[in-house]
């Protein structure tokens, strides 16, 4: 079995780009706002969901291994 994150996006850092729902848009969708949400806050390990947090412009998406809480993106959280 793979592994297990934890996503999260600070919404105060959020600038509604939309570049998460397009790198991932099984991962992210974007509400009313324009701000970004996990679709599943809690999901499987997913390069998708790795590339929009990576890519995202202002570093709003943070991921965490579920079980032990060690930081995947960014990693010197």
């Amino acid at each position: 079995m793979g592994d297990r994150w934890r996503i999260e996006v600070d919404r105060g850092v959020c600038i509604g780009s939309g570049f998460c729902v397009s790198s991932a848009p099984g991962g992210f969708h974007l509400d009313a706002a324009r701000q970004s949400h996990p679709v599943q806050p809690e999901a499987d390990a997913s390069e998708a969901v790795l590339v929009a947090a990576e890519g995202c412009p202002v570093e709003a998406i943070a991921i965490r291994l579920l079980e032990s809480g060690e930081p995947v993106f960014p990693p010197d959280e």
